[in-house]
């Protein structure tokens, strides 16, 4: 056991936030803790840390383990760039590099037995330093650092220059590069974009420590953890597995829970009746049966009524009138800003009833593209056209359609003066602003807050075209949930822009990829970024998605070859100037290139191989843990013995994989 939390509870100002809360993780676990947004996640990571000090209750961490711990938010205060900033994680590789240098040196002015002395201590000095990775360190940083979105160019950004978002990336990588035996994330993925999502997600995978993030990532969840401990007032329950198989479980143990009170009440409200007409017969073996029948239910055991949440929105979204077939056309759109070309020569249209996500990595002008067709800011070329009887609600990730010196109160009536108070009350209370509430002015509002006003008015304008830029940031779980059943059940049309993949895979119905890559013989599109369609979820965009871009990068191949006389058969590019920046070769060379090529395929195809296998044990331990934890296999002996061994056996072979891919990456 590594970590273990014994009993913990935390108030604040007299409201309770955690009751005795109590769980433990072993070495290797993938934690992740889940709650409402105000149910104590990040409290209770700050308590383990020693970051607050609960109440009551303890925690350990095993002795000389050590722990990197992620808040949302960070102020690095430092006159470091971003490269000089991770090169303090790997200071003892640097001064050893450094001592071998010097050593070397050293070596050419010696002789006898001061050289023999001095080779010794070189090296073991040289041991150290490969067994620290030392000939790799600095391929490490520059990995981590692309991999959580820097650009090459970024690396000499002074850290004081940068936003709050970046300062966050920084010092994840930082944690990464340390690699910490407990590594605690608290909403990591806030400041990424879904490439780097799914980099930290690979990253993750192959991390030999114990992981405990705290996140409303859901796909994000699905993709690294196999435990779930979740905080419901106050209380934690632990669940095997990842976010969907707990979402699945936590929505049958709801059910079975209110079937069980509604089976329990009718039980007793029918004793209480047959009590009640015995009484009414008055005579005396009809009340000696209704006092033994008395006894019996007062001795009936009482099924506590189940917790009820009030943390779901009534969100409903009805479209005032039915818009023509041809919602939007948009032709040619290009859009720079100073000498940054965002995107060029756009082109598509959406129908009535499409659900379209527009995703794509970050300064791909998504946003930009959402406000250009909201009329907040002017393209530099093209055309947005709307077909007839389009109403557009517009929902504004920075909340710039929300008044900041109203209240919330007068958001509302402002904009519909034919509201009364009551139904302007029960509008709030239907997204969780109650009593006094209702006139907090909306500049002291949380992201969270803001969001849930914006969707509220968002209903209000019975809009038949939704735009949404990131309409599930702070959001909770169970609110994101809701704003999916609501778009499920919308009629009209939806373009949304999102890096929420679980939000994209339930509730699109076409993609927009925005890249910004130059894909040649790739028919109606150039310019320096391609939106390339999609029909269909999340999911299926990725398996489409990688079927294109092999196509595209094959049909590259094929030109170069013909321009360089077949020099590049064996090649392959990732872009179009990565292929016009390669250096011509004669023959001589390019068998050479052939041979290099094929070990790196070689080795590309072990990586494929290596990850699936892990993913298949990954898989199969979650499903074992999950059979462990029924109750009708909890006693039967053998059954768990069998099951232990099996996991035994895959965490064995797990162990050797990791370390194998890490091999093959290195």
């Amino acid at each position: 056991m590594i970590l273990s939390v014994h009993h913990i509870s935390k108030a604040f100002s007299e409201k309770q936030v955690l009751s005795d809360v109590t769980f433990h993780l072993e070495k290797g676990d993938r934690a992740a803790i889940v709650g409402i947004n105000g149910a104590g996640k990040s409290t209770l990571l700050k308590i383990i840390i020693g970051e607050e000090h609960p109440d009551e209750g303890t925690v350990a961490i095993a002795r000389e383990a050590t722990f990197g711990y992620l808040a949302q938010t960070q102020d690095l205060t430092t006159d470091h760039t971003i490269y000089e900033e991770l090169l303090t994680v790997k200071k003892d590789v640097v001064e050893m590099e450094q001592a071998l240098s010097r050593d070397e040196k050293l070596m050419e002015q010696l002789s006898g037995k001061e050289l023999e002395d001095l080779v010794t201590e070189y090296n073991d000095l040289l041991r150290r330093y490969q067994e620290e990775n030392g000939y790799a360190y600095k391929g490490e940083i520059t990995g981590v650092l692309r991999g959580l979105g820097f650009a090459e160019e970024e690396f000499t950004q002074k850290i004081s220059t940068l936003s709050g978002g970046q300062k966050t990336r920084v010092a994840l990588a930082k944690l990464l590069l340390e690699k910490p035996d407990i590594l605690m994330l608290d909403e990591p993925t806030n400041h990424l974009d879904i490439g780097s999502i799914r980099w930290l997600e690979s990253y993750l995978a192959s991390y030999k420590g114990t992981i405990l993030v705290v996140s409303h990532d859901r796909y994000f969840l699905d993709k690294t953890v196999t435990k779930i401990i979740e905080i419901e007032n106050g209380k934690a329950t632990e669940f095997p597995g990842n976010y969907s198989w707990y979402a699945e479980r936590k929505k049958a143990l709801r059910e079975e829970q209110r079937h069980q009170y509604l089976n329990n009440q009718a039980a007793i409200r029918h004793q209480e009746e047959v009590i009640a007409k015995l009484k009414q017969f008055n005579r005396e073996k009809s009340i000696r049966r209704a006092e033994s029948r008395e006894k019996m239910l007062n001795k009936m055991e009482r099924v506590e009524k189940p917790i009820e949440i009030k943390d779901d929105m009534n969100l409903t979204f009805r479209p005032c009138i039915r818009s023509g077939r041809d919602v939007m056309e948009v032709r040619h759109l290009s859009k720079s800003f100073d000498d940054k070309l965002l995107f060029q020569d756009i082109s598509y249209d959406i129908h009535r009833g499409e659900h379209v996500a527009i995703i794509g990595n970050n300064g791909t002008g998504k946003s930009t593209m959402l406000k250009m067709i909201m009329g907040q800011q002017t393209p530099d070329a093209g055309t947005i056209r709307f077909g007839t009887n389009v109403h557009i609600g517009y929902y504004d990730q920075e909340h710039h359609v929300l008044h900041d010196d109203n209240t919330l109160f007068e958001e509302i009536s402002g904009d519909h003066p034919d509201m009364t108070n009551t139904e302007i009350r029960s509008l709030l209370a239907s997204f969780l602003f109650t009593g006094e509430d209702v006139f907090k002015v909306i500049r002291d509002l949380s992201g969270g807050e803001k969001g849930r006003v914006s969707l509220a008015k968002l209903m209000l304008s019975e809009a038949n075209f939704l735009i949404l830029d990131e309409p599930t940031n702070h959001l909770d779980m169970v609110s994101k949930e809701v704003l999916e059943n609501a778009l499920n059940n919308y009629e009209g049309t939806v373009l949304y822009v999102s890096h929420d993949r679980y939000f994209i895979n339930h509730t699109a119905s076409r993609i927009l990829s925005l890249t910004k890559k130059v894909l040649l013989d790739y028919p109606g599109h150039g310019g320096d970024a391609v939106p390339d369609r999609y029909i269909g979820n999340y999911d299926f965009y990725l398996e489409k998605s990688a079927q294109v871009e092999e196509t595209l990068l094959e049909q590259e191949k094929q030109r170069i070859n013909e321009e360089t006389g077949g020099a590049y058969r064996e090649e392959t590019f990732t872009t179009k100037e990565e292929a016009k920046a390669a250096p011509s070769v004669g023959a001589d060379s390019w068998q050479k290139q052939k041979e290099e090529q094929k070990e790196q395929k070689k080795i590309a195809n072990a990586i494929k191989k290596t990850e699936e296998r892990i993913g298949v044990l990954e898989k199969d331990n979650a499903d074992i843990e999950a059979q462990m934890a029924d109750p009708a296999i909890g006693t039967d002996l053998p059954k768990l013995e069998e099951l232990q061994k099996k996991k035994d056996a895959n965490d064995a072979e797990l162990a050797d994989l990791y370390e194998k891919w890490e091999e093959l990456q290195s």
